[in-house]
């Protein structure tokens, strides 16, 4: 177990229609090396009571983080960690509280730089978006009519296909039924000036990429890191867009090297600790050799368990 010194307080930012839901497995990981985690809901998402047609800038959509930010003592650092869009959401934080971040670790996220202002990675990643990539994607009009807000919800098929492409099917449902919509906050985003050197640029970046993300295209990304500049950058092997669910071990381990540089024994891997959740069946078959890696329980610990207790039980008989 991670001694008090050491411990660290990772903070976990989902990205677009996703909660603080879609870190279960790694939240536990990093929770079992003895580490505080703290997953929020941005607002109008996960079990966030605020309804979207009630935000109307980007700075509301984040005030959850900022909240949290905000409880963090003065002489505290955190580690923030964004997914997606929650890439975006993180680098306002940046802006606004770098002497509270010892590192800002973005997985599969949209990353800025200090010359172009925020909206100007959107339309980038616009830019390379066809009409058959957005599939089934739904785009519905909220608030006022002479508002000219768009929502957007993922697809199933996009979701499916897309996103949670190498993932077990029983998360991909998952998260088909717990998806919110978001608002695109265009207008907003319009007026926003391009993050501070002496802010955002001064907290320390690294970049974790997943090879098989089919939502945020590898090419983007690696346009990103080498615009943007990051001091760590990772990849992972054979994941898809959703690295946390599908390979939330290795994951673990990627975040761990990069907080401690690589340089602080941990008392175990990451891959030593069991998600301790409610047993599920063995993944179906013709799921992947990695799914079935980080498979969240199998009856041989059930067996290992059953014969410890019956070594006991005979060392307490003689």
């Amino acid at each position: 177990m991670t001694s008090e010194k050491q411990q660290k307080h990772f903070v976990l930012v989902h990205g677009a229609c996703h909660g603080a839901w879609c870190w279960y497995r790694l939240q536990s990981l990093l929770e079992a090396e003895g580490h505080c985690v703290t997953a929020i809901d941005l607002a109008a998402s996960g079990i966030n009571p605020i309804k979207l047609d009630e935000l109307h800038t980007f700075s509301e959509y984040t005030m959850p983080l900022f909240e949290v930010m905000e409880s963090i003592p003065p002489d505290e650092k955190v580690v923030l960690v964004g997914h997606s869009l929650g890439g975006m959401n993180m680098a306002f934080a940046m802006e606004k509280y770098p002497q509270k971040i010892s590192v800002a670790i973005f997985i599969a996220a949209i990353m800025p730089d200090t010359v172009h202002t925020p909206i100007y990675f959107f339309e980038q990643v616009i830019e390379g978006t066809t009409k058959e990539d957005s599939m089934d994607n739904q785009f519905i009009p909220i608030g006022r009519p002479g508002d000219h807000v768009m929502s957007m919800l993922f697809g199933p098929q996009y979701t499916s296909s897309k996103l949670y492409q190498l993932c077990p099917s029983e998360d991909a449902a998952l998260a088909k039924a717990l998806m919110r919509p978001i608002s695109n906050f265009w207008d907003d985003l319009l007026k926003k000036s391009a993050f501070s050197n002496k802010t955002y640029g001064s907290v320390k970046r690294a970049y974790i990429m997943p090879d098989e993300d089919k939502a945020l295209k590898v090419e983007y990304q690696r346009w990103q890191i080498k615009n943007s500049g990051a001091a760590i950058v990772k990849e992972i092997k054979d994941a898809d867009h959703m690295a946390m669910i599908f390979k939330p071990h290795e994951l673990c381990q990627l975040l761990l090297d990069i907080v401690w540089e690589g340089k602080c024994p941990r008392p175990r891997p990451a891959k030593d600790f069991i998600v301790l959740f409610p047993p599920q069946s063995l993944l179906k078959e013709g799921s992947s050799e990695a799914g079935r890696n980080d498979a969240i329980f199998h009856p041989i610990y059930y067996l290992n368990f059953i014969l410890f207790l019956f070594l006991l039980l005979l060392l307490f008989k003689f």
